[in-house]
């Protein structure tokens, strides 16, 4: 039996509802979840999917129905998450930096029944989308201090919705079972908004068996032990959270910590020491900095020992990176450096019992790939999307190539397009996009092909590197996905604004260059009293002040992750015969980049 034929196996028939009832039954008083200085064991984290389940039913949930959650990282996040998949709904998590207008969106192509709130922030947001929304049923609000709008008996608090959900689960424990036991692996399971290349958000709907066989197939070439310690810090909106958080974590009965503040996650792994961890390269990029600062205040015998002892363990992954085994000799030298040297800094960052470091989202910066290899730290790139549920190639301790992304994990297929797109095929494969009638639209060719919209190649030993996007979406360094075209659309959309390109593709935050109209902008600027040229106009302090205004205007209608944090007004004209055009005026962004690379490098100093 092939590898991929035994992971198909140890799916098969699985379902989430099924891998939480087995957890509770068979190791009921182990740790499942920790958060907000709680634990829960497996059987009081189902009683208590239980109760919220029976009281979600209660409201109006039903199978089938979509729920939209908009709420920190916190227990009663994976409680609402997992007791809408035990009704056979549909839970969604949005991301908290969504604006009221795209809330709307969401809210309205989803047809969402009920919507999940933690406090007064997201309520804010949510009141004027609720007030003309019909389709929504009910409203939860954890926070039992925030006031409600009044006369709306849609609202219910969380407190509420729990005791009524507890009796009625007490008083008749087989509902709930009867609830889950019609569900099947090939049923729908959970929801999530990505963007396209427009800025539309689409709605990627995964499957039981999706879940569970990227949690069979990433434990196959990462093998976890049952019951280990993990740390959840992303996300639920983001797909590599709720895999390796939730699905991943049921399959292996994962004990999770909770760390709700992203910028927290270096302390909470000193604290739970997890053996296996996935960041995205802000992370990496974070912890780098951190330990270089600690490391250059040693004493200077301490240092050399230290840079011995990276020396020699670079090495070792250099040779490995490229396929050649390290010499006996050297590795008893580094095997003894790391147990006097290396493994007691990879203890300060709670990271000494690692044995599976990850990244993905954004290619990994090489300097910091290098630094944390030379420390013991391995940290192996991925590839994946939200419509393959993560990841869907991997680099492994004993297979990897530096730069690559991997090669396929088991049952996974990839073919190129004559363009050098990236088509993917296997179990990992999303049902579809839910579509505005609440169907899922297949988005695979008749033999199961998605197009990722990724541009890479594939070497001879099976290693996929990825050099481009096919679309220009541009991914962050804390692995958001941005839409470009949508943020310059609303920057465009002033008079004084000929062209915008948005920057930010591995970068912390996003910047844009701005070229103003060479037609309207002048006419602005007489009305303002302004004269000159549009260099002088570039400069111009009323223009500047006038373009901050807009930028205010715009980052209010994006989300936190596509705002604007800096900008540059360019003082020449953009045309097809300057470079920056093509011949039918759309934006050659490869050209801006280079040409404008100092002016970019300004942006991020």
């Amino acid at each position: 039996m092939t590898i991929a034929a035994e992971c198909a196996a140890a799916a098969d028939g699985l379902t989430i509802p099924g891998l939480l009832a087995r957890n509770a039954r068979e190791q009921p008083q182990r740790p499942a979840l920790s958060g907000n200085d709680t634990t829960l064991t497996w059987s009081r984290l189902r009683d208590e999917v239980a109760a919220v389940a029976r009281g979600l039913a209660g409201r109006g949930l039903g199978a089938g129905d979509r729920m939209m959650i908009m709420m920190s990282s916190r227990p009663e996040h994976w409680i609402v998450d997992l007791a809408a998949t035990h009704l056979a709904a549909l839970p969604c998590t949005a991301y908290a930096t969504l604006s009221t207008e795209q809330i709307g969106f969401v809210a309205a192509h989803s047809k969402a029944a009920v919507v999940v709130l933690e406090g007064a922030a997201e309520l804010d947001r949510w009141t004027p989308v609720l007030a003309g929304n019909t389709e929504v049923r009910a409203v939860v609000v954890l926070d039992p201090e925030v006031a409600t709008p009044p006369g709306d008996d849609r609202f219910v608090r969380w407190h509420e919705l729990h005791a009524e959900g507890t009796a009625l689960h007490r008083a008749d424990p087989a509902v709930f079972e009867r609830c889950w036991a019609h569900i099947t692996s090939d049923d729908p399971l959970a929801m999530m908004y990505t963007s396209g290349t427009t800025g539309d958000p689409k709605g990627v709907v995964l499957s039981h068996r999706n879940a569970v066989y990227e949690a069979v197939a990433v434990d196959r070439i990462a093998p976890t032990p049952d019951g280990a310690p993990s740390v959840s810090y992303l996300p639920l909106a983001h797909v590599a959270e709720r895999e390796l958080g939730i699905y991943r974590a049921l399959y292996k009965a994962l004990h999770v910590s909770v760390c709700p503040d992203a910028a927290q996650v270096v302390q909470t792994l000193a604290f739970v020491r997890p053996p296996a961890f996935f960041g995205v390269p802000r992370v990496w990029e974070k912890i780098t900095t951190g330990l270089q600062a600690v490391l250059a205040r040693q004493a200077e015998p301490q240092r050399e020992l230290l840079a011995r002892a990276q020396e020699l363990a670079l090495h070792a992954f250099r040779l490995r990176g490229r396929g050649e085994p390290v010499p006996a000799e050297h590795a008893d030298r580094l095997a003894e450096a790391d147990a006097q040297v290396l493994r007691p800094v990879r203890a300060m960052l709670g990271l000494d019992e690692l044995r599976w470091a990850s990244s993905g989202a954004a290619p990994l910066p090489p300097h910091v790939l290098e630094f944390l290899a030379s420390l013991g730290i391995e940290v192996l790139e991925v590839w994946g999307m939200t419509e393959t549920t993560g990841c869907a190639t991997a680099n492994t301790a004993d297979a990897y190539r530096p730069g690559s992304v991997g090669r396929p994990v088991p049952g996974v297929e990839l073919r190129l397009g004559e363009d050098g797109e990236v088509f993917v095929r296997g179990p990992v494969v999303f049902l579809g996009y839910l579509d505005e009638s609440g169907e899922i639209a297949r988005a695979t060719d008749d033999e199961g092909w998605l197009a990722t919209g990724d541009i890479g190649w594939i070497d001879d030993d099976g290693y996929l590197t990825i050099t481009d996007r096919k679309k220009e979406l541009i991914i962050t360094a804390s692995g958001k996905n941005i839409a470009p075209a949508k943020v310059e659309g609303l920057l465009r959309a002033h008079q004084l604004v000929g062209h915008a390109v948005v920057i930010g593709d591995r970068k912390p935050y996003l910047t844009a260059l701005i070229v103003l109209d060479e037609e309207t902008a002048p006419g602005w600027a007489a009305a303002h009293g302004i004269t000159g040229d549009l260099g002088e106009l570039a400069a111009h302090p009323k223009v500047r002040a006038e373009l901050d205004v807009l930028l205010t205007e715009v980052n209010g209608r994006l989300a936190r992750a596509e705002q604007i944090k800096r900008y540059e007004v360019l003082a020449q004209p953009w045309s097809a015969e300057s470079g920056e055009l093509t011949p039918t005026l759309k934006l050659k962004r490869k050209a801006v980049q280079e040409r404008y690379a100092t002016d970019i490098d300004s942006l991020y100093t």
